[in-house]
């Protein structure tokens, strides 16, 4: 998996530095953040509506939809993988933190 989430990420990595035409990822960058925004919005919503109808396989589809949108924010707002991968590895070392992690800043 982790393969297939890199090559990824360096493909989009490559349109960015590379723009080809007919892609979609360089129409991304070329609408700019607010697009690549919306689209990640429009994917996390569709994954929520697949999971919900408990159809598994459109589940997949649309996660897949989801992380590609998300490497291409990060990718545009220069967040590396690595970041992401450290981040989670030091998160997966915590454990007994239900607490901490369900309490709400009420400033924000």
């Amino acid at each position: 998996m982790n393969d297939a989430l890199q090559s990824l990420y360096q493909t989009v990595v490559g349109r960015k530095e590379e723009k080809k035409e007919g892609s979609y990822t360089c129409y991304l960058f070329e609408k700019g953040l607010d697009k690549i925004l919306k689209k990640c919005g429009e994917e996390c919503s569709e994954v929520i509506i697949a999971a919900k109808n408990g159809d598994n396989r459109e589940t997949v589809l649309e996660i897949s939809d989801l992380l590609y949108h998300l490497m291409v924010l990060m990718v545009n707002e220069g967040i590396s993988l690595e970041e992401v991968e450290a981040e989670l590895e030091k998160r997966s070392e915590k454990t007994g933190n239900l607490k901490t992690f369900h309490q709400v800043d009420k400033n924000t």
